[in-house]
């Protein structure tokens, strides 16, 4: 009977076991040659990730679509708890801000405990705010339960499952990132038809309870997401036995540190003052975020408003999430090509300014056909964009910094996504009138598309520019070296030369 090999397998499959926190705690800081050379493993490209890439899709299916879904229940919140148009949009607002927003605790989380657990974690705690909303007794609850509670688990599943991807995908990023987003708009083509099933057979509460049991698959989905490569030790590991500041005021002082330099760790500050193109796209993406995802939360209630079967205007949300999933991966198969290869910020933008000109189509008129219009030129625009987003950041930071600067960009989307939805809601208040909301939208997104183009283009130019004028700089100092090269010197013969020189006589 062969002796049994351990780490075989895991070899073969590209898996390492979980990082062992404790233990290494326990044995100390170890050898320097092992803290200076940490055991690495390339990315399989294959294999296994193709597990890790469908688990990944299933998951943004269940997270980032989820909150464009809430429109299904607009109206029905709005009867139960006499809000207005402001107060409701909260709901969704909120979720999205959070999901967004807790990028950096992800982070902690990602390199604490890794990603397979963050995700199960992230799962149960989705589950958990959904199922405990049902039971909400005013629209401040469903803040908390299905804003805080639900988008936080949101978060963990889905920027655990994005880094974990990553890492299993190098040559075939682009091609792993755009089949991903796909889940983005397998949520949107199958969560709205059981949204309105649930919804007209059981109500928003039953509806509720039965989405938070469907959101426990993201712990199915993170327990297939083996780790790839083994956490490195951190300093803080590495320091464990060296002297601590004793007393209660240093044990404060010490938690202010540590929390600083985490923050400093898992937001990129640094990453957003020293990179410029890390700068003008994380400002262009936060600025972008303002109105793209408002129309997926409006488009049902401006439907209904004029109306239209509910059944019909899930429907149209539908017919987007079907235009992704058709478009998205031959997408993801043609930027994979090497000519894209540093252009993909102009694809993207270029995306980016039609999809922002598409919402104005909203204001012809509110009939299914121009709707079913709008739909079909939004739809491909936001595949475009979905897909290179992830793609455009990668190439923008390197690998290593991506959780940091995801954290960031994150943090920063928080922002206008959580005031987003409630500033439409008080124009629709106002006005009485979707349209204007759409009008906004088209607006905002267009403009943050040029940003992006026009900074981008200046950042290329500038860059090319200083590389022609490096060698015409370093022309000056050619003169010296020749003169020097025509300088004729005369060698002094040695003792050791000359004994030479005789013994060759001899």
């Amino acid at each position: 009977m062969a002796p049994p090999q351990p780490f075989s397998m895991e070899e073969q499959s590209g898996e390492l076991c979980e990082p062992e926190s404790e233990e290494g705690e326990k044995q100390g800081p170890g050898t320097p040659s092992d803290q200076a050379h940490p055991v690495t493993y390339d990315a399989p490209d294959g294999g296994w990730g193709w597990v890790v890439l469908v688990a990944t899709i299933l998951v943004l299916a269940l997270t980032l679509a989820f909150p464009s879904c809430i429109g299904i229940f607009y109206l029905d919140l709005q009867e139960e708890f006499q809000a207005s148009n402001s107060e409701t949009s909260w709901v969704p607002s909120i979720m999205t801000s959070v999901l967004h927003a807790g990028g950096p605790l992800c982070s902690m989380l990602v390199e604490r405990f890794g990603c397979r657990a963050t995700v199960m974690f992230g799962g149960v705690l989705s589950g958990f705010g959904m199922a405990v909303s049902s039971f909400s007794h005013s629209i401040v609850d469903l803040y908390i339960t299905t804003g805080v509670i639900t988008g936080l688990g949101f978060c963990f599943s889905f920027q655990a499952a994005v880094t974990i991807l990553g890492h299993y995908f190098v040559r075939r990023r682009p091609f792993a990132n755009a089949m991903s987003s796909t889940g983005t708009a397998l949520g949107l083509s199958t969560l709205p038809f059981l949204g309105d099933y649930l919804q007209s057979t059981l109500g928003w509460r039953g509806s509720f309870l039965v989405l938070g049991a469907v959101l426990l698959n993201c712990c199915v989905c993170g327990a297939v997401m083996r780790p790839v490569r083994p956490r490195k030790p951190r300093k803080s590991e590495v320091m464990s036995n060296g002297p601590r500041p004793a007393g209660k005021k240093g044990c404060v002082l010490g938690i202010f540190q540590g929390l600083a330099s985490s923050l400093r760790k898992h937001m990129a500050f640094d990453l957003f003052c020293s990179n410029p193109r890390f700068r003008v796209f994380s400002l262009g993406i936060t600025w972008m975020m303002l109105g793209f995802v408002v129309p997926l939360i409006y488009l049902v209630p401006y439907a209904t408003a004029h109306k239209m079967d509910p059944s019909r205007a899930a429907l149209l949300l539908s017919i987007l999430g079907f235009i992704n999933i058709i478009v998205r991966p031959p997408v993801g198969v043609l930027f994979s090509l090497s000519w894209f290869k540093g252009r993909h910020i102009y694809v993207f933008s270029a995306a980016l300014f039609i999809n922002g000109l598409s919402n104005s189509i909203c204001c012809i008129s509110a009939s299914f056909p121009v709707l079913l219009m709008y739909v079909l030129m939004y739809g491909l625009s936001m595949s475009l964009v979905g897909s290179l987003m992830f793609t455009v950041l990668m190439d923008t930071v390197e690998m290593s910094q991506f959780p940091s600067a995801l954290g960031l960009l994150s943090i920063m989307e928080s922002v206008t996504l959580l005031i987003g939805p409630p500033l439409a809601g008080i124009l629709v208040d106002r006005t009485d009138q979707y349209t204007y909301v759409f009008v906004a939208c088209s607006i905002t997104v267009a403009l943050s598309a040029l940003f992006l183009m026009v900074s981008f283009y200046w950042l290329d130019s500038r860059d090319a520019a200083q590389k022609n004028s490096s060698p015409a700089s370093g022309s000056p100092a050619k003169p010296a070296v020749n003169l020097a090269m025509d300088c004729q010197y005369s060698s002094v013969p040695t003792d050791g030369d000359k004994t030479h020189n005789l013994s060759s006589e001899a």
